[in-house]
């Protein structure tokens, strides 16, 4: 990347407009929500079989330009010359890799997610019963259901937490995305917009079932 142009696209560092575009307005969106304060959480597109893009390490969401987003392998490893990922990028790396089909993936720090999974310490996950809301996701066709996300413990030590990871996600246990445990959540879609929908759903859910438990 170049200021906030483009590279031409033979290059391995080529990023198309409008995904760097897509990724800076969902990080301005999700700043506007209060979902990455500072500089937490991390945005992502797939961008080949083999790369993404993503925002780069250190960057507040509030303030992005084109220029913070970057192109990574699915190894991890930066393609944009002087730039750091994340080290959450293995996190991205993984849902890449399983699944074809995940054209995006979005991670935040919400109020409502750390909050209510440090006040659920023994939860395995918080299921989510008579939503309208979880038709954001294809797999809903009704509210008539049960949508479970999957609460994981939080863990500096990227490749061990990818590995507790794996096998709920390849089981499908977690049809909705996932939460990390005073951390943040992870959901994915088709693309950007899909991805953006679904974490506005999730992020709903988590709100309404805090003030729920408020109200029992």
């Amino acid at each position: 990347m170049v200021g906030d142009l483009a590279l031409p696209c033979s290059e391995p560092s080529a990023i198309p407009h409008d995904v760097a575009a897509a990724l800076v307005a969902a990080g301005q969106r999700m700043d506007r929500r209060g979902w990455v304060p500072a500089t937490s959480g991390n945005l992502s597109a797939r961008l080949t079989d083999d790369r993404m893009a993503i925002t780069r390490s250190g960057v507040h969401k509030g303030f992005l330009a084109t220029r913070d987003i970057i192109v990574v392998d699915f190894d991890g490893v930066s393609l944009t010359s002087g730039m750091k990922p994340s080290a959450e990028t293995l996190l991205h790396c993984q849902l890449y890799r399983l699944w074809p089909d995940v054209g995006a993936v979005l991670h935040g720090h919400s109020v409502a997610a750390t909050a209510l999974t440090l006040a659920l310490p023994e939860a395995e996950a918080i299921d989510f019963e008579g939503y309208e809301i979880v038709k954001a996701w294809s797999a809903f066709t009704t509210h008539e259901v049960r949508a479970t996300l999957p609460v994981i413990d939080n863990d500096q030590d990227m490749h061990r937490l990818a590995g507790r990871i794996a096998p709920i996600l390849e089981a499908g246990a977690a049809p909705i995305g996932y939460v990390l445990r005073g951390h943040g959540v992870y959901v994915w879609g088709t693309d950007v917009a899909a991805a953006l929908h679904r974490l506005e759903a999730l992020e709903f859910l988590l709100a309404t079932d805090i003030e729920r438990r408020k109200l029992a």
